[in-house]
């Protein structure tokens, strides 16, 4: 298997960046779907690392979270017996953004439960060094 030149990997991303779809930035580049898929899961990781480390002892006055739902594989509606539930099914990006600044603070990918929420607010308090306002809709299941 042949490694992407530093150029290849920048068109691909830049396709990604501009809304192509996989396929589409695969066709538009010429580099093969599962190689697109690799280096999209390769920058997954290197961003999440950057945002982890660098997004820390912020003084944000108001912070809007939310929660953003979609599904892995199939509609939870239609996860079967003897399907890996942890890897189909609903899943909820939970989100906190300043909106004075448009600055992503937390994100948390999971379940929708307390577990997930607790998860996310703790995240969310070890960002900010500050007393900051909180606006959300209610954002655990009744």
């Amino acid at each position: 298997m042949s490694v992407l030149s530093t150029k290849q990997r920048v068109q691909v991303i830049s396709c990604l960046v501009e809304g192509c779809s996989v396929r589409s930035a695969s066709r538009l580049t010429g580099i093969a779907k599962g190689s697109v898929l690799k280096l999209l899961v390769e920058m997954g990781e290197v961003c999440s690392a950057y945002h982890d480390e660098h997004v820390r002892r912020l003084q944000s006055k108001r912070i809007q979270a939310d929660e953003i739902w979609a599904f892995c594989g199939k509609k939870q509606k239609n996860v079967v017996a003897g399907d890996e539930v942890d890897s189909l099914g609903s899943v909820w990006t939970w989100t906190a953004i300043d909106p004075d600044t448009k600055l992503m603070v937390s994100y948390l990918v999971g379940q929708r439960t307390e577990d997930y929420a607790r998860e996310f607010l703790a995240d969310l308090d070890s960002r900010i060094v500050t007393k900051f306002q909180l606006t959300t809709t209610r954002i655990l299941p009744t």
